[in-house]
């Protein structure tokens, strides 16, 4: 098969000056950016000439690559995106003649500080993502280091093979960064570690030798040896050191599945076969530079089947890991009652909770084949061994799988609980004493005071656990390092390996002595002095590390900045710099399919645009000088630019950062009171206003806006892009057609009292939803009210940052219907942003208002209301096919599957194609400069699958933005859930 890689970018967007190493214009290097690391313009001027990639030495993007997914912070000091392994050669050239350390970076989510550092950073990630080839025949791929697992997978799947290694971040992960780790994940049970499935590496050394390794028979051994040069003084300097350091690896290595921590010398003895490139995978980029990898696939089990086991607890489920592997699943889980706690504190998986058999303690066993039978049988004999098994149906497994996966995200952040951190998560012992292990190392934990889930991959021993350590005092500090010396030598006692998926980096291999001693640790030095003579590659990590307690991201002597702030962020104890640092840095707005976040890092791809880039931003610019105009900085603005405020981050990321609420408060911040906002934000941010004047005259204005000259000056005014059509404005509001039916004596007196919200855009564009809510919430028994008077929750002022109207606004809406919230009166709102106001931002502006938080708990959408609170209602039905898509809002904050439960009810044939967000987004869209970005998110899922859905298919979307990216893009003028339903009351349920 031929070369792919992932589309590029749809867009570019504008660089702050000195992005790529040059001054702005009229300006010399004493003019560069503030903060830009010393020897960093010199590094840019020599390579920019020599690449086609890109350099960045900008105090943003440094600040973006400070972290990683552990607990350190080093800034580096350059960001080098090479396109191809000619521009990675000239990098390492450069680096070498000027003295620069050097860091392989993939998709940067490390637990243990191996993809920080201060030296010039190669990201793969970005260019160097293309699968080279694909051999069916042989069952091998080779790829560039940059490719994400799921796009390897993905393509292999098309032709019956997998790569087999599958750690939880597999939809993000590059295979450089899978190589640098030697990683592992569910599946290692049936496929082994990486370094199992690496057939060959083409490497380059810090001194330019270019080369593929693998492994080596004698004669080419000879062959090697009589080629001379570079080469064969690396060969023969290897054969050296494992024949002097045989004995001692035979002996000290520990024999386990999931061996991690230190360097693969055991693949360098004969039996392995002097196997190079594997004895490089785990290295975490301290040797040389991957440019390329042949690796193993395997073939995939199509016919899946999960088995759940209960127990006492975690350690007793742990004992009966032998017993459950003796049945040779291809994964084998295990989960304790502290996640599930967390879990449930969070209100994560709620659908799996139900189907856990009782106990504290679980296992999750699962089968797979080609044949659905013999799984099947797998699966019912492991049942049938164990009394509190329970084979779960197809349908009810990922529910299930959910919680053990959620393992990192439910126990980083729990609310009423110290923050919990990585530094002893996955050390790994023989699965036959792995419930020993985990008995002991409770009892340590009790003995510290520290809390903590015990899950992981107890198939292979190996355990993660994120600690509530202490990293902000002296103290904490020191009992920190004091636990991590206790915690290895109760690992090596039961025969273990400090790392058994995460790799060594800086959190654990200053305890590397303590498991392999010191002559082999010295070994692993003498290993990468071979390739790096100078020091050059990842330095600081591994081999000669820095002490653990160093680099802290937090540390003791961690002291944001404390600004003042409009939202209460009450989540964060009131304190933007807890909000901000939620982010652990695992990456997973780094994905580009199935999920609602981050729609502009999917269609850009550059991390900047991730919630996680913006996030790290914001932590800088609250920590150090790098970024030290507070509120005012640019860089933080640029980031913030192209997010879309979907909230799909407060849903998807494992730990709940919410960037819609950052970005709102930061803007606040940057306009202020001081600077006038941009068009966009006082023409569509004040459309509550503009649309009761246009309310006046529609004709007129639809017709303005139709009339070429006028409509192109209009649009430039406003900062609208000239594709964009203005939305109709209708001839008669919703409140309008309500005031009428109220002249004309309305419906008969009633009891259940609903009141319904007349937002802007049903009230002046979208009329329709709001009459045909009326009559279905009549036709369910409810008495619909309106409110007495004009109200608007201010939904487009956040996304200008005019928090301060918008809590004005917000005061009226209490005091216009107050009596009704005092009164418990249900509030249905048809707008899904509109409800996510009332949901999410009324209580954090008015966080002491007792009336604010319960008209926050009275809001429900259509859907929500119907179902909670006419749950004996029987829907129309419909003889109908439905394109249904969910607006962010209602993913993010609301509950759109109780949208598609209503919907099956109707008997209507329902498919929901598009996950992520249409890309418009309120007025993200309609502005100018955001134009090709709302297209290019657009493009992605949803508006393909409108175009593919037949003429008499009925597209449901409830978000006035989604009706109008879909209209304005296929044509198509999408219903509103009430409007459909309503159509059914009349019999009409046929498209």
């Amino acid at each position: 098969m031929t070369a792919t890689s992932r589309p590029g970018p749809t867009t570019t967007t504008s660089s702050p000056a000195g992005r790529y190493g040059e001054p702005a214009a009229g300006s010399g290097p004493s003019q560069l950016p503030h903060g830009v690391a010393e020897g960093a313009p010199e590094f840019a001027r020599e390579l920019r000439p020599l690449i086609a990639g890109e350099i960045r030495i900008d105090p943003g993007t440094r600040a973006l690559y400070a972290t990683d997914a552990s607990n350190y912070r080093q800034l580096p000091i350059a960001v080098v995106r090479p396109r191809s392994a000619t521009d990675v050669e000239q990098t390492v050239r450069v680096c070498r003649r000027q003295n620069l350390p050097l860091l392989c970076r993939g998709g940067g989510t490390a637990l243990a500080g191996q993809t920080c550092n201060t030296a010039v950073i190669l990201d793969f990630s970005r260019h160097m993502n293309r699968i080279l080839d694909l051999d069916v025949q042989a069952g091998t791929a080779t790829v560039e280091p940059g490719v994400v697992l799921d796009d390897l997978r993905d393509a292999a799947k098309a032709v019956g093979l997998t790569f087999g290694p599958d750690p939880a971040t597999h939809n993000r992960c590059t295979l450089g960064g899978m190589i640098g780790n030697n990683s592992c994940g569910v599946h290692s049970v049936m496929a082994g570690r990486t370094c199992e499935n690496v057939e060959a590496l083409e490497i380059l050394t810090p001194d330019g030798l270019r080369m593929w390794v693998g492994a080596t028979p004698e004669a080419k051994l000879a062959e090697i040896a009589a080629g001379g040069g570079r080469r064969a003084q690396i060969y023969a300097a290897l054969q050296d050191l494992i024949g002097e350091q045989a004995t001692a690896v035979r002996e000290r290595f520990p024999r386990i599945p999931r061996r991690v921590s230190g360097f693969n010398l055991d693949e360098l003895l004969p039996e392995a076969g002097f196997n190079v490139a594997r004895a490089l995978v785990g290295t975490e980029g301290t040797c040389v530079v991957v440019l390329a990898a042949k690796l193993r696939l395997v073939p995939v089990r199509t016919e899946r089947r999960t088995v759940v086991i209960g127990f006492d607890d975690g350690p007793a489920a742990a004992d009966a890991v032998p017993a459950v592997m003796a049945h040779s699943p291809i994964g084998l889980e295990g989960f304790d009652q502290v996640l599930m706690d967390d879990v449930k504190k969070l209100g994560l998986h709620k659908d799996g909770w139900a189907l856990l058999p009782d106990g504290g303690g679980w296992l999750l066993a699962e089968f797979g084949s080609d044949d659905a039978k013999e799984t099947e049988d797998a699966a019912a004999q492991l049942v049938a061994e164990f009394r509190n098994a329970r084979l779960l149906s197809p349908e009810d497994a990922p529910k299930v799988w959910g919680i053990r996966e959620s393992g990192l995200g439910a126990t980083a952040r729990v609310p009423g609980e110290a923050p919990s951190w990585s530094g002893w998560e996955d050390s790994a012992v023989d699965p036959a004493v792995l419930g020993s292990y985990l008995r002991d190392m409770k009892g340590l934990y009790q003995r510290y005071g520290y809390h903590a889930a015990l899950y992981g991959h107890f198939g292979q021993g190996c355990v993660h656990s994120r600690v509530d350590f202490d990293l902000g005092t002296a103290g904490g500090i020191a009992a920190f390092r004091r636990f991590l010396q206790e915690a290895a030598g109760l690992c090596i006692r039961h025969g273990g390996s400090l790392s058994g998926e995460h790799g060594d980096g800086q959190s654990r291999a200053e305890l590397l002595p303590l498991m392999f001693g010191e002559d082999l640790v010295r070994a692993f030095a003498r290993f990468k002095e071979i390739w790096d003579p100078e020091g050059m590659m990842n330095p600081g990590k591994v081999v000669h590390p820095n002490p653990i307690t160093a680099d802290l991201r937090v540390g003791a002597d961690y002291r944001p900045r404390q600004l003042p702030t409009t939202f209460a962020f009450a989540n964060d104890d009131g304190d933007f710099a807890k909000a901000v640092s939620r982010c652990v840095g695992v990456g997973a707005c780094r994905t580009e399919r199935g999920s609602v976040m981050c729609p502009s890092y999917q269609v850009t791809r550059e991390e900047e645009h991730s919630t996680r880039g913006r996030a790290h931003l914001l932590y800088e610019l609250l920590n150090g000088d790098e970024l030290a105009d507070n509120w005012r900085d640019p860089h933080v603005k640029d980031a913030l630019d192209l997010c879309l405020s979907c909230k799909g981050c407060k849903h998807d990321c494992p730990v709940g950062v919410d960037m819609a609420e950052y970005k709102a408060e930061f803007l606040s911040h940057w306009w202020g009171w001081d600077r006038l906002r941009p068009a966009p934000a006082y023409a569509m941010g004040l459309i509550m206003y503009s649309s009761q004047l246009a309310s006046a005259a529609p004709w007129l204005v639809n017709t303005l806006a139709k009339t070429p000259g006028i409509s192109d000056l209009a649009k430039k005014l406003a900062g609208i892009h000239p594709d964009r059509q203005v939305p109709r404005f209708a001839a008669r509001t919703f409140r309008g057609w309500w005031r009428q039916r109220l002249a004309a004596g309305g419906p008969g007196n009633r009891t259940d009292r609903v009141m319904l919200w007349p937002d802007t855009f049903t009230n002046h564009f979208r009329p329709g939803a709001g009459t045909a809510a009326v009559r279905v919430l009549e036709a369910a028994g409810a008495a619909v009210e309106l409110p007495s008077a004009w109200v608007c929750c201010g939904r487009p002022l956040y996304d200008w940052g005019m928090l301060g109207h918008a809590r004005h606004l917000l005061r009226r809406t209490l005091a216009v219907i107050g009596e009704a919230v005092d009164d418990g009166v249900p509030l249905v709102v048809l707008e899904p942003s509109c409800a996510s106001v009332f949901r999410d931002e009324l209580p954090e502006l008015l966080p002491r208002d007792a009336r604010a938080a319960r008209l926050s708990a009275l809001t429900f959408t259509l859907a929500e209301y119907l179902e909670q609170y006419r749950p004996g209602w029987s829907p129309p039905q419909l003889d109908a096919s439905v394109l249904g898509h969910g607006h962010c809002h209602d993913r993010s904050v609301l509950d759109y599957e109780a949208e598609e439960r209503l919907l099956r009810r109707t008997g209507a044939r329902l498919s929901v194609p598009a996950k992520g967000c249409c890309g418009m987004a309120g007025a993200f869209g309609f502005e100018a400069g955001h134009y090709d970005v709302s297209q290019a998110i657009g493009e992605q899922e949803l508006l393909p699958a409108v175009r593919r859905a037949s003429a008499g298919t009925d597209i449901v979307a409830d978000g006035f933005s989604c009706h109008e990216q879909i209209r304005q893009n296929t044509g198509r003028s999408p219903l509103h859930l009430a409007e459909l339903l309503a159509r059914g009351l009349d019999g009409a349920g046929r498209s």
